[in-house]
C-alpha cells in the first residue's frame, strides 16, 4: 500500500510540476495571453494611433487566442524582439512574419506555418528590377532581426550590397531617396508597406524564398504548439484564412494560388 501511494505521489508531483516540461509553463495553463505583434508594417501588424492593433497578423492572432478559450492582449514588436520577448516572458507566443528556418528553430518552437509566402522586391517606379538577379551589384535594405536581403546574398547567391536599416519605416525613406535600390522580404510586408505609403513604389512580383511564417513560443511547450497546430487547422477548414487574406490583400495584386492548411513543421 505505502509503494503505490509513493507511485502516485511522484506522478502528482510530474504532473504539477509542468506536463513533462521540466517545470516550465504551458500556454495552456494560463489564464490569460499575451501575443507579441509587429508594430510597423501596414496590413500585417501594425499599431494604430488610438493604441489598438490590425492587420492580416492580428486576425490570426485573435483567431487562435479565442480557439485556445483564452483572455489575451497584445504586444506591438520589432523584427529585432521576436525572440527577446518569448526569451524574457514578456510574450507568450509571437504572430509576427516570424519565418521558420532550422537556425531559429533551436531557439524558438514554431507552430504552423498558419501562411505560406514568397519573398519579393520593392523597388521605385523606372527601375529595371524584375527579378533577383537584377539585384546583383545593387543596393538593398536589411531591417535589424530579418535575414531577408541576407538570403539574396547566401542562398540566391547574388552579389548585391546589403545596407542596415533600424525598421521598415526607414528602409522606404533611404528607398525613395535613393539610398538603397530595392527593399526584400515577404510579399505581404512589401504589399502593405507599398499601399500604405502610396508614392508609386513598385512591387516586381516575382515569388522567390518560400517564406514558412510560423507562431513562435517558448522551447519545450509542446502542448501549446499542439493546441495552437489545431486552431490553425480550424482557421482553414472553416474558411476563414481565406476570409482574412482577401480581406487584407485582395486588392494588392498578389497570387495565393490554393488556400489550404499549410504543412506543418511539427512540435518538437
Amino acid at each position: 500500500m505505502k509503494r503505490v501511494l509513493a507511485v502516485v505521489l511522484v506522478l502528482a508531483a510530474a504532473v504539477v510540476a509542468g506536463c513533462g516540461m521540466g517545470g516550465q509553463e504551458s500556454i495552456l495553463d494560463k489564464e490569460r495571453l499575451v501575443i507579441g505583434v509587429r508594430s510597423d508594417l501596414p496590413s500585417v501588424g501594425f499599431r494604430k494611433p488610438d493604441g489598438t492593433y490590425d492587420g492580416f497578423d492580428v486576425d490570426v492572432a485573435r483567431y487562435i487566442g479565442l480557439k485556445l478559450g483564452k483572455d489575451f492582449t497584445f504586444l506591438g514588436v520589432l523584427a529585432a524582439d521576436r525572440e527577446k520577448v518569448l526569451g524574457n516572458g514578456r510574450a507568450d507566443l509571437v504572430v509576427a512574419t516570424f519565418t521558420i528556418d532550422q537556425e531559429r528553430k533551436t531557439r524558438v518552437l514554431f507552430a504552423g506555418p498558419y501562411h505560406i509566402s514568397y519573398q519579393d522586391i520593392l523597388t521605385r517606379q523606372g527601375e529595371t528590377i524584375s527579378n533577383v538577379r537584377d539585384l546583383e551589384g545593387r543596393r538593398i535594405c536589411e531591417v535589424k532581426g530579418s535575414n531577408a536581403a541576407q538570403r539574396v546574398v547566401d542562398e540566391r547567391e547574388v552579389a548585391a550590397q546589403v545596407v542596415p536599416f533600424p525598421d521598415y519605416k526607414q528602409c522606404l525613406a533611404a528607398l525613395k531617396s535613393k539610398q538603397v535600390d530595392a527593399v526584400t522580404t515577404n510579399d505581404v510586408i512589401l504589399a502593405g508597406l507599398a499601399a500604405q505609403d502610396g508614392s508609386g513604389l513598385r512591387l516586381a512580383n516575382t515569388q522567390f524564398n518560400e517564406q514558412r511564417t510560423g507562431v513562435g513560443l517558448a522551447k519545450g511547450d509542446v502542448p501549446g504548439c499542439e493546441a495552437v497546430n489545431r486552431a490553425i487547422t480550424a482557421m482553414y477548414q472553416d474558411g476563414t484564412a481565406a476570409k482574412l487574406l482577401s480581406k487584407w490583400f485582395g486588392t494588392s495584386g498578389l497570387k495565393f494560388g490554393t488556400i489550404a492548411v499549410p504543412q506543418f513543421e511539427g512540435c518538437s
